[in-house]
């Protein structure tokens, strides 16, 4: 399937549009991915097709930075996610964010992104009312790295590999 950029405006078209975005960016091998969300439930991250494409393209020089503001909803919807992620730790930075680290990030806001640099760039604007942008320009790249960076600088580290009991 191939993206077509500009507005979408329905569930379906954003969801689809997450799947088809993930599996591009992997294929394409970019360096890094940047990834945000409330909690990354509406994700297609247990799908086998983005696993085995997270798989191959976890390599230790690549980096996988995921903002969430909690990460529970991700573990208990997608067990196999967690599994890669522990499994390929050493590509993935997460960290958590408030609403305040939000607003502090040049007062735009987004309820998701999906940006793969040199790729494409979803903005999923409202999350309610599924009403997203996607984008190839490197205009809303710029701009949504710039967004991600600042929200990502207030984070703190979250959604470890591993956890430790004694």
């Amino acid at each position: 399937m191939e993206l077509q950029t500009g507005i979408l405006n329905s569930r379906e078209e954003v969801l689809a549009a997450l799947k088809t975005g993930l599996l591009q960016a992997l294929a394409q091998g970019g360096r890094e991915q940047c990834w945000l969300d409330k909690d990354f439930c509406d994700w297609p991250l247990s799908d086998p097709e983005v696993l085995a494409a997270l798989k191959a393209w976890a390599l230790p020089h690549r980096r996988l930075h995921l903002l969430a503001h909690h990460y529970e909803g991700l573990r208990r919807a997608h067990p196999r996610f967690v599994s890669w992620r522990q499994n390929y730790g050493h590509v993935v930075e997460a960290g958590s964010f408030t609403d305040e680290d939000m607003a502090l990030a040049g007062g735009r806001k987004l309820d998701a992104l999906l940006l793969a640099p040199g790729t494409l760039c979803l903005r999923v604007l409202d999350s309610e009312h599924w009403r997203a942008v996607l984008s190839a320009e490197r205009p809303d790249e710029l701009l949504a790295r710039e967004w991600f960076d600042a929200i990502q600088q207030r984070s703190s580290p979250s959604f470890s590999a591993t956890t430790l009991g004694l």
